[in-house]
């Protein structure tokens, strides 16, 4: 289903042919991101991503996208924990005038000295745009809490102090060390020709004197008690953030945890929505969610509650998490389960961008790629007793994290009461 070659330099194409698609997305990922990073670096893949679209060699900032959204196509980037991506959704016939451009971004980026300055203003005021969203700064005060003194426990974007610290030398230092061939992968899925892309993609990427495969600290995880976190502000509702350790990208019961997410808060017939919200009206939003990387991840709930009642909502979710180990989970809520989980990656995968950043992250993360038979098999396997075994493994009292931003100054000592699966 998939044609994947892998170039004498060490970088890796996946593609996707979709003879029937009129458009082709367009991946360049960096196996890079927060996690690699010294503490001096804090923020520095975010901060090249940004640069990146102010020019290159041969492009303008205002060519590289007028290029593409010129003719009815789009353009982003992304950076996470692991991984940086520059990708484009085009009509199928602009895919090697797009190549070309974000290859140019990639390997040629301009880091002119006044665009470094510029851009670092716009850096510090999206900082200050997430820190005044309380439902989006709860999420780095949980990640402190899970892995604290870690790069995984620190922003993405960095601190004021870290980004005011880079420079265009530390910049051009990171950008040859880490835009190497063997830590890029290009990833394609739509009406495309797999081994022209590779012939104009081995054109582009020369191989590279720094070539060594990028490498993080691996995470530490030391936790012996409940962790609770508050930050006391003026909120109009309280915003919740829980998590525990969980499984990596690759565990092998990686399944059984993306049902057992399911079942507990991935849609409005899980189990919190409708305790939580139908039939208490504790909250508005309810839900959980799942972290994956190389050597770790996080099982996450996530609420936005009542300012009177967050006690109450607490107590009623971790009542919910700690039925899971004890009880089989029921025939029929097994099965909506399941065709819910499948149902939503079949539909995924009509979407080229789609299917390009799902081979892209799976090949850049752990150098292969799964077919949708595949995963269908895998899944089919999964047992009611996997889903109680994995929920046991996640949910236990000593791992138990709480970031809350509200007003709740007077209420710490109950909360952290409170934290107890029973």
């Amino acid at each position: 289903m998939y044609k994947r070659t892998k170039l004498n330099n060490g970088l890796r194409i996946i593609s996707k042919s979709l003879k029937q698609a009129q458009s082709v997305s367009l991946g360049i990922w960096i196996n890079t991101g927060g996690r690699y990073e010294t503490d001096s670096q804090k923020g520095i893949s975010h901060y090249l991503e940004h640069l990146l679209f102010k020019g290159s060699k041969k492009y303008s900032c205002r060519l590289i996208k007028e290029s593409i959204e010129g003719v009815g196509g789009s353009l982003n980037a992304f950076t996470s924990e692991e991984l940086t991506c520059y990708l484009a959704k085009i009509p199928c016939r602009y895919l090697f005038s797009t190549l070309d451009i974000l290859s140019d971004m990639v390997i040629s980026p301009s880091l002119n000295q006044a665009d470094i300055d510029k851009e670092r203003t716009v850096i510090l005021e999206e900082l200050k745009m997430y820190r005044d969203l309380p439902q989006s700064y709860v999420y780095e005060l949980l990640d402190e809490l899970l892995w604290p003194a870690q790069p995984l426990g620190t922003p993405i974007i960095g601190t004021t102090e870290s980004i005011n610290r880079i420079n265009r030398d530390s910049l051009k230092d990171y950008q040859a060390n880490s835009y190497t061939p063997e830590n890029i992968v290009v990833s394609a899925a739509g009406s495309l020709d797999h081994d022209l892309l590779t012939k104009k993609v081995s054109a582009k990427f020369r191989a590279s004197k720094n070539a060594q495969p990028n490498i993080f600290t691996p995470a530490q995880e030391n936790q012996h008690k409940p962790q609770l976190k508050i930050f006391p502000k003026e909120t109009e509702q309280t915003h919740m953030a829980m998590g525990f350790h969980s499984l990596k990208r690759d565990h092998p019961l990686r399944h059984a945890q993306a049902i057992l997410h399911i079942i507990l808060g991935a849609n409005m017939s899980s189990r919190l929505f409708n305790e939580v919200r139908e039939k208490r009206g504790l909250a508005y939003e309810i839900g959980t969610g799942l972290k994956r990387y190389h050597d770790t991840g996080a099982f996450l709930v996530h609420a936005g509650i009542d300012n009177r009642k967050v006690e109450d909502c607490l107590s009623l979710i971790l009542q919910e998490l700690a039925k899971v180990p004890k009880t089989l989970i029921g025939k029929d809520e097994f099965k909506r389960a399941k065709e819910f989980c499948l149902g939503q990656l079949s539909l995924a995968l009509e979407d080229t961008m789609e299917y390009m950043l799902w081979m892209g992250e799976s090949v850049a993360c752990l150098d292969k790629v799964y077919t949708l038979e595949q995963i269908i098999k895998e899944v089919n396997k999964v047992s009611r007793e996997d889903v109680r075994k994995v929920a046991g493994e996640i949910f236990q009292n000593q791992e138990i994290n709480l970031a809350l931003i509200g007003p709740l100054e007077k209420s710490e000592q109950n909360i952290y009461l409170k934290l107890n699966l029973g």
